[in-house]
């Protein structure tokens, strides 16, 4: 089984994909491949220069070019999870894989807020209005369409998943989803 996780910036998608692996999924991410591409070519690793250097090899290759990478050099035949999905020209690349689902992740602002600072990583924001456009961008806001396109992404997703309450709440929605694709009853 395929899985492609979608959603925004502090979300919750690491918590979907760590409830995966523990069901024996293998993980990857778009922004691995990004950061190893950004390495090779010695562009400093920061938010802002990934994000550029992703949508300049979508503008060129074409807007399925990094999960073609991906698929290339893995097995994605067992169950699998592609995390960080970001332009619906990945959703689609993906759909060509029978079985394939997509999960959107969100949670209010604030919320989000909140973990980003709480977290504390060197390339996430520290004040509201720096959030506030590095949130607007990755969703796709001012973005071309072979750019961030987050929104859009969630809008393609086969189930979608609001974090907005505790961890536990959060993780029930979680196995339901689960349960949902594997066709079991929740």
């Amino acid at each position: 089984m395929l899985i492609g996780l979608t959603g925004r910036i502090a979300s919750g998608k690491g918590m979907v994909a760590e409830y995966l692996k523990s069901k024996g999924f293998e993980y990857t991410t778009i922004s691995q491949v990004v950061r190893e591409e950004a390495g090779k070519i010695n562009i400093p690793i920061t938010r802002e220069s990934l994000q550029d250097l992703g949508n300049l090899v979508r503008k060129y290759e074409g807007s399925g070019a990094w999960i073609k990478r991906i698929i290339q050099k893995t097995d994605i035949n067992g169950n699998y999870i592609i995390d960080g999905i970001r332009n619906p020209g990945e959703v689609l690349e993906l759909r060509k894989i029978p079985g394939f689902v997509l999960i959107s992740i969100d949670a209010p602002q604030k919320i989000r807020f909140e973990r980003v600072v709480s977290r504390n990583k060197e390339s996430d924001a520290k004040t509201w209005e720096t959030f506030l456009k590095m949130d607007e961008r990755d969703f796709g806001i001012g973005e071309p369409e072979d750019g961030q396109q987050v929104g859009k992404c969630m809008a393609l997703a086969d189930n979608n998943i609001i974090n907005d309450s505790s961890p536990e709440s959060f993780h029930k929605k979680i196995e339901e989803i689960y349960k949902k694709i594997k066709g079991e009853k929740c």
